[in-house]
């Protein structure tokens, strides 16, 4: 399904997926709220300012967005984890999945616009997080460093061999899942970015 991330082999049946519609894509259309919402589902619950120190970024900007990510279904309270007044926030979803067609051709145009937001500051994530294994790379074990990849290829396929390829890509990522313990030694989470997109003819 495009616009998918984090996404499992049928999103729209896996409760950890959040299927997004067109309200709760508008209440996801900005930078900080999709980077607090990335931050919570990597690194697990955490405060406002604990966020506002992980990302550079005022307590009372990180405490506003949240609220508003709650009040989409996004993120909820994690009371579990707080002390006296802290408040602690969790991600509801461990991924979201939406069908960015749908959404392209939609009569509102604060939908149309919102969906550019969200695939363009997912994009610039995925260029931020390649750049900094590029330049962190060497602090890393020998085994690590010969057991990455950055590659790219060109195959001619028709829309519908398109959507069969990235689905079987998907479920083979999928097949990977679970097959390594949190605290296996020498293991890491390791994050896989995947692109299909057509390009013109020359």
């Amino acid at each position: 399904m495009p616009g998918r991330e984090n996404g499992g082999s049928n999103p729209a049946e896996d409760p950890n997926i959040h299927m997004v519609d067109a309200r709760t894509l508008r209440g996801l259309a900005h930078p900080l709220r999709l980077q607090l919402l990335n931050a919570l589902r990597e690194y697990g619950p955490a405060t406002a300012s604990g966020l506002a120190d992980r990302l550079g970024e005022s307590s009372g900007a990180t405490s506003y967005h949240l609220r508003q990510l709650a009040s989409y279904g996004f993120v909820e309270d994690a009371p579990e984890h707080g002390k006296g007044r802290e408040r602690w926030w969790r991600a509801v979803h461990a991924g979201t999945a939406f069908d960015t067609g749908r959404f392209l051709d939609h009569p509102d145009p604060a939908v149309r616009s919102s969906v550019g937001i969200v695939l363009h500051e997912i994009a610039t994530t995925h260029a931020q997080e390649l750049n900094t294994w590029l330049g962190t790379m060497h602090e890393w074990s020998e085994e690590w460093r010969s057991s990455w990849d950055i590659s790219d290829f060109k195959v001619r396929l028709t829309p519908e061999l398109s959507s069969e390829l990235i689905q079987e890509v998907h479920d083979l990522i999928e097949s990977y899942r679970g097959r390594v313990p949190d605290d296996a030694e020498g293991a890491a989470t390791v994050r896989t970015q995947l692109h299909f997109f057509p390009r013109p003819a020359e």
